[in-house]
């Protein structure tokens, strides 16, 4: 039989992933001839979509070293698997639910839900599967692991199914948490108002937007005073009046009650009378209001807004 001219990659490559399948020549254990042995577990790829140039080559390079250490006759295997992404995979879960018109994640609650992330993985952890199997990846595919664990006695059938994946997780967790090596802390996460969600940094598209400018009055403590000057490039004064306050330009009001201080250039002559001093967040009851300090710092620009920058943690 001749040699076709050109290799048929679309015919060959099925053809030889049934082979491959069909001998077991993936199997954990195929070829053993030594007592050493070898294992890469799969970085496992986000169930949330399908792989990328990235994948094959990073793929590419795990597949060299299994077959190498197989060839050899290493007890050896290439544990294959998809992550579920929690959020990122939440977060597509509701889309689907939301456009197919379904009941929403509150409506279904938490073990219905469950199921339907399941019934979604099915259909994209498949696609991933496949074009690993499209890439000649020599992974043992009966011991293919997906780390949501089911419930107990859940129906699905396969080693993709036992807990063990989740339980170690969680066990590593603690274990580091109880040697002090990781901590649990508040953080800000974005937020879906939509869904009633926190998502992940991937399903976020940041888009650039004219603000404004609001400007704002923090009196100041104790009914304090002072002279504000204002001069032009020459020096000579275009504002002069007694102030009981200093006026604060932001982009972002909404962040007022984080305020810790308000700063000022050290050059700024403008509002060197009261560095130090103490003014209010003019939110609440005047009796009620909480005091910060008027700081200096090089952050802030003389020349934009009122060259005043209230300083609000996390922000």
């Amino acid at each position: 039989m001749a040699m076709e001219k050109t290799f048929n990659a679309s015919e060959a490559e099925p053809r030889l992933t049934a082979m491959w399948e069909e001998a077991g020549a993936f199997r954990a254990g195929a070829n053993r001839s030594r007592d050493e042995s070898f294992t890469i577990m799969i970085p496992p790829p986000n169930v949330t979509g399908a792989l990328h140039v990235g994948h094959a080559f990073n793929n590419t390079l795990q597949d060299i070293l299994i077959r190498w250490h197989r060839m050899r006759g290493f007890d050896t295997l290439w544990q294959p698997g998809q992550d579920h992404a929690g959020i990122a995979t939440q977060m597509q879960v509701e889309k689907m639910l939301a456009a197919t018109g379904q009941p929403s994640r509150g409506e279904l609650g938490r073990q219905k839900f469950l199921e339907k992330v399941w019934e979604w993985k099915g259909q994209y952890g498949g696609t991933i599967v496949d074009q690993l199997k499209r890439l000649g990846c020599s992974c043992d595919w009966n011991r293919n692991a997906f780390t949501m664990a089911g419930a107990e006695g859940d129906p699905r059938i396969g080693h993709e199914n036992s807990p063990n994946f989740h339980d170690a997780v969680i066990k590593v967790f603690v274990e580091m948490y109880e040697q002090g090596l990781i901590y649990r802390g508040k953080r800000l996460v974005n937020w879906d108002p939509h869904f009633e969600t926190a998502i992940s940094d991937l399903e976020v598209e940041n888009l650039e937007v004219a603000g404004h400018m609001w400007h704002f009055k923090y009196p100041l403590a104790n009914g304090a005073t002072y002279t504000y000057v204002e001069k032009d490039a020459d020096g000579n004064v275009t504002l002069e009046e007694e102030r009981d306050y200093i006026a604060i330009a932001t982009t972002r009001p909404e962040t007022m009650l984080g305020d810790g201080a308000v700063a000022v250039h050290p050059d700024d002559a403008r509002y060197a009378p009261i560095v130090g001093q103490l003014c209010e967040i003019p939110v609440g009851p005047k009796e009620h209001r909480r005091l910060i300090p008027i700081i200096t710092d090089e952050y802030p620009d003389m020349n934009f807004g009122s060259g005043a920058v209230k300083i609000t943690g996390a922000h």
